[in-house]
C-alpha cells in the first residue's frame, strides 16, 4: 500500500428540493411569527423535500454535480460514504442505493450517524483510508431529509429544519494542501437532549410510538443551546492546534447553520469578521449532516473560496457530537 500525504476536495456538489417553506407559511400552521423566528434563529426559510423525494434522491443531485465538477465518472469512485440520520431505509443503507442509482459499481458504500456532526465525521473517515492507499478516491455526502422526522405542530422544533444534500469528492492534492486536521468528540451523556426516540430496537414502532409522537425530533432547546456554544469554541481552537494554525489564519469559517445566535457566538470567540464566515441558514435552516457541506459547497460556487485559503469547518449534533476540521483548498 502506497502511503498519501496529502488528501483534500477535489469536486463539490449541492442540491435542495425545490419546494420552499417560508415563516409566513409556518404562521399558518402553527403558532409563530416570523419576527420570533428571525430573531431567535436567523432562520427565513427552508426547502422541503417532495413526496416522493428520498434522502438518496437528494444525494443523487449533489453526486451527479459534484462528479461532474470533480471530471470523474461514477465507475471511477472507490468510495461511497453517506452521512445521515434519515436513511431511505434502515437498510440497505442509502449510500448502497446511491451507488446503484450512480452506476458507481467498483465503490464501496456505507452510511455513517452522527447526526449534524456526520459529514466532518465521514470526511476524516474516508481520507483516511485514502491516506492509507486502502483507496484513491471517495464521494462524501451530508444529506438528511428531516422534514420526514419533523412534528409541525410542535413550534418550538419545526420552524428549525429543512432539507438538502452536500457532497464533495476527496482524493490527492499537491503537497501542503487537503487536511491539515481533525478533531471529533461525542459526549453520549448528553444523548437524551436530542433524540429520535422510536423506531430502533429498544422502542420498535408501534401503534403506541406513532400515537405519542416518538418518531419525531426531541429536542431540549436551551440545553442543546449550551453545548453548541461551548463545543463549537472548543472544537476550533484544538483542530486549529493539531493543524499548527490560529484563529488569525483562517481564511474562510463555515460552521454548521443551526442557528444564528451561536454562528455569532463562535464568530465573536474567534475575532472574526461577518465577510470571513459563511451563513446561509436564513435560507435552508438547519439540514442536519447536510448543513456544513451546503455551506463550504455555496461558497465555493460564489467564488468565496480560492487556492491556498485556509478553510475550517465546525459541527456539533446529536449524540451528542462534534466534528472540527482544517483543510488548504
Amino acid at each position: 500500500m502506497t502511503t498519501l500525504s496529502s488528501v483534500g476536495i477535489i469536486g463539490t456538489g449541492m442540491y435542495v428540493p425545490e419546494k420552499i417553506l417560508t415563516n409566513a407559511d409556518l404562521e399558518k400552521i402553527v403558532e409563530t411569527n416570523d419576527e420570533w423566528i428571525v430573531s431567535r434563529t436567523g432562520i427565513r426559510e427552508r426547502h422541503i423535500a417532495a413526496p416522493d423525494q428520498a434522502t438518496s434522491d437528494l444525494a443523487y443531485h449533489a453526486a451527479v454535480q459534484a462528479l461532474e465538477n470533480a471530471g470523474m465518472t461514477a465507475d471511477q469512485l472507490d468510495l461511497i460514504v453517506i452521512a445521515t440520520i434519515t436513511p431511505d431505509t434502515m437498510f440497505p443503507s442509502t449510500a448502497c442505493i446511491l451507488q446503484e442509482k450512480l452506476g458507481a459499481k467498483n465503490a464501496a458504500a456505507f452510511d455513517l450517524s452522527a447526526a449534524c456532526s456526520g459529514f466532518v465525521y465521514s470526511m476524516a473517515t474516508a481520507s483516511s483510508m485514502i491516506r492509507t492507499g486502502m483507496y484513491k478516491n471517495a464521494l462524501v455526502i451530508g444529506a438528511d431529509t428531516l422534514s420526514r422526522i419533523t412534528d409541525y405542530t410542535d413550534r418550538n422544533t419545526c420552524v428549525l429544519f429543512g432539507d438538502g444534500a452536500g457532497a464533495v469528492i476527496l482524493g490527492e492534492v499537491p503537497e501542503g494542501r487537503g487536511f491539515l486536521s481533525f478533531d471529533l468528540g461525542a459526549e453520549g451523556s448528553g444523548g437524551s437532549l436530542l433524540k429520535l426516540e422510536a423506531g430502533g430496537s429498544r422502542l420498535p414502532a408501534s401503534a403506541e410510538t406513532v400515537q405519542e409522537g416518538k418518531h419525531f425530533i426531541y429536542m431540549n432547546g436551551r440545553e442543546v443551546f449550551k453545548f453548541a456554544v461551548r463545543v463549537m469554541g472548543s472544537a476550533t481552537e484544538e483542530v486549529l492546534r493539531k493543524a499548527g494554525k490560529t484563529k488569525e489564519d483562517i481564511d474562510l469559517f463555515v460552521p454548521h447553520q443551526a442557528n444564528i445566535r451561536i454562528i455569532q457566538s463562535a464568530m465573536n470567540r474567534l475575532d472574526l469578521p461577518e465577510d470571513r464566515c459563511v451563513i446561509n441558514v436564513d435560507k435552508y435552516a438547519n439540514t442536519s449532516a447536510a448543513s456544513i457541506p451546503l455551506a463550504l459547497v455555496e461558497a465555493a460556487q460564489q467564488g468565496r473560496i480560492k487556492e491556498g485559503d485556509t478553510v475550517l469547518l465546525v459541527g456539533f449534533g446529536g449524540g451528542l457530537t462534534w466534528g472540527a476540521s482544517v483543510l488548504v483548498w
